[in-house]
């Protein structure tokens, strides 16, 4: 179907990572038109936590589009478009630090860009400059630590998590250079997700599940995509149930600095 005046509005959104395409029972399949193209797949609306969500696979049904090629804008919009306001990001990372071994669940709260061509605005003409020293929404993160404890499931509380523009892992050098200058995990499609989200004024909360330790980290091994899937896959039910969770917690209103982002800031499009 298309979006109409009757659809369903879901203040939730949830944009699945590598291997978690799958969120909601009983949802209703709602195919949106953007300014900038289509997103990445039907967007896939239904109830969770007694709460509206719209869900997105942001590589598509079957992992389809690689991260370079996600039309970020386009995803973005479409979550603005129902009625979302606030965005939890499930994704898969390698990580840079030893104590952060496969399965971890970490709840980053920085971000560094090296991606590189990518459209990262939706700003394409005057200058506006939004603020973006916290990249992540702290209702956000403060939900799925509290999910994340309520059922048990180990949480690492921070990090930071440097995105790069695949599809390629990392050399070992440059794994070695990203953990010497402290940054945590390694991603590739964080950016520019968060920022867009932002431009948007949606609170934006990435939650990452490391499938493999860097290149560089690991002296004796590389990273293999089917290592990464399979990691993903066996901790998946894990990350569903933190991100589950964490929406019936996240609260009704929002006054976090994520929703003020556009005060006294109009964007050069018709904002739903």
């Amino acid at each position: 179907m298309t979006v109409s005046g009757n659809t369903p509005a879901a203040g939730i959104g949830v944009i699945g990572g590598s291997g978690f395409y799958e969120l909601l029972d009983d949802a209703e399949e709602v195919r949106i038109d953007t300014p900038y193209g289509p997103p990445s797949d039907a967007l896939m609306l239904g109830t969770a936590g007694g709460r509206r969500v719209a869900f997105l696979p942001r590589h598509g049904r079957g992992h389809r589009i690689p991260p370079h090629k996600i039309n970020y804008r386009a995803n973005l919009w479409a979550m603005r478009s129902v009625g979302v306001r606030r965005i939890l990001a499930p994704c898969a990372v390698g990580s840079l630090r030893p104590e952060l071994g496969p399965g971890t669940i970490v709840v980053p709260d920085q971000l560094v860009d090296r991606t590189s061509g990518r459209i990262q605005t939706f700003y394409d003409e005057g200058a506006v400059h939004v603020s973006f020293a916290d990249p992540y929404c702290e209702h956000g993160r403060e939900a799925l630590l509290k999910a994340a404890a309520a059922a048990g499931i180990e949480v690492v509380d921070g990090g930071t998590m440097v995105v790069v523009e695949g599809p390629r892992f990392s050399t070992r050098a440059e794994s070695r250079w990203f953990a010497a200058a402290g940054w945590s995990l390694v991603n590739m499609t964080g950016h520019p997700e968060a920022v867009l989200a932002r431009e948007l004024a949606l609170g934006y909360t990435a939650v990452a599940l490391v499938t493999d330790l860097d290149a560089g980290i690991d002296a004796t091994q590389s990273v293999a995509q089917e290592d990464v899937f399979k990691v993903f896959a066996e901790n998946t039910q894990r990350l569903r149930r933190v991100v589950l969770d964490a929406i019936g917690l996240l609260p009704e209103s929002d006054d976090s600095p994520s929703a003020r982002a556009l005060d006294g800031m109009t964007l050069p499009i018709d904002l739903p």
